[in-house]
């Protein structure tokens, strides 16, 4: 909890709980950020897949309205085989996040050996803006565009916050990830933002990797990153694979942050709906509550975050953990919250 003096101050989480595993997972991560100490209080609002499948609301402007009421939003995961591909992911997710301007999307990692970085992915612009459209669609002559739109303001906000990270961390390193030599247009846009903005933070430390080197580098060589910046695509793609070198989709966790906090920020795992195991108690709690910590940090409770940060990590490091199902990785933590 955080206040002044004896005054306690109750953080209001909105929490959509979702599709298949998101309600368990989600469960999971608020009971034990409530036996850590957390002083939450929590409303729950049905948005997924299964309400629009029961009366076609994704997302609508009134609820929107009484998110912005919050201080942040938990959220488990979305999406069902019945509904259309993008119905939910553009209404639901991608509304949130341009709506709320949810412009950083931060993915911290952790390697089996220790080490850890993270990746500042842009989140309201690029690929995902939806500019673009189709022409004579439906015969042999059909055509679909697909833009990028890449602001100065959007590619420097983002990166400015990569670099006060990097400013934070022990090596104080931030690599801009692209493919400047193809795209010529946002590329150099965010190459020129990159090295201007770079000239103020003079202790901090620069590279540039295209993005297909840089997913080689994920693979072979992932020490050589502490802070990564790059756009929405890429960082969608480059993110996906970090989970899955530092342990898999189970233990990924995601913030989708509003720096300036004019709106609350929305914080999730990435795995993830996994219609085929829910309600099976199969699911790997440790990216929701992950996800939470994430949460608290942004929240300034950071005594809280790092306690159960901890107690993740000394879970996980139990080889037979991730395989055990939820209960029991739920007790493995709550054991390392008693044991810290």
């Amino acid at each position: 909890m955080s206040g002044k003096g004896n005054e306690t101050v109750t953080h209001r989480i909105a929490v959509i709980g979702g599709d298949g595993i998101g309600p368990e997972v989600i469960s999971v991560a608020l009971d034990v950020i409530t036996a850590a100490g957390a002083d939450i209080s929590t409303t729950d609002f049905d948005l997924g897949g299964q309400r629009y499948l029961r009366d076609g609301t994704v997302l609508d402007d009134d609820t929107l309205d009484e998110l912005r009421a919050y201080d942040a939003i938990l959220l488990g995961a979305v999406g069902t085989p019945e509904v259309p591909p993008g119905v939910i992911e553009r209404g639901l997710l991608l509304k949130a996040r341009f709506s709320l301007d949810l412009y950083v999307n931060l993915r911290p990692f952790t390697l089996p050996d220790g080490h850890s970085f993270t990746v500042i992915r842009e989140n309201t612009e690029g690929a995902y803006a939806g500019e673009g459209g189709f022409l004579r669609k439906g015969t042999p002559h059909e055509i679909a565009t697909q833009g990028s739109v890449n602001t100065r303001m959007g590619a420097e906000r983002v990166i400015r916050y990569g670099f006060e990270l990097a400013r934070q961390r022990e090596r104080r390193h931030l690599t801009l990830v692209h493919k400047t030599n193809v795209l010529t247009f946002s590329g150099d846009l965010w190459e020129r933002t990159f090295n201007e903005v770079a000239v103020e933070y003079p202790d901090v430390g620069t590279a540039y990797n295209h993005v297909d080197a840089a997913c080689i580098h994920f693979v072979e060589d992932p020490h050589r990153y502490e802070v990564i910046v790059t756009d929405n695509l890429f960082g969608d793609i480059l993110t996906d694979l970090g989970g899955a070198i530092s342990g898999g989709i189970g233990l990924a966790a995601s913030a989708n942050l509003n720096p300036d906090r004019t709106s609350p920020s929305l914080f999730e795992p990435v795995h993830g709906s996994a219609p085929d195991i829910a309600g099976q108690g199969l699911a790997n709690p440790t990216a929701a509550v992950l996800s939470a910590v994430l949460m608290l940090e942004f929240l300034g409770e950071a005594e809280c975050a790092a306690r159960v940060r901890a107690a993740c990590e000394a879970a996980v490091s139990h080889d037979e953990v991730p395989d055990i199902g939820t209960d029991e990785i739920a007790k493995a933590i709550h054991a390392g919250l008693t044991d810290g």
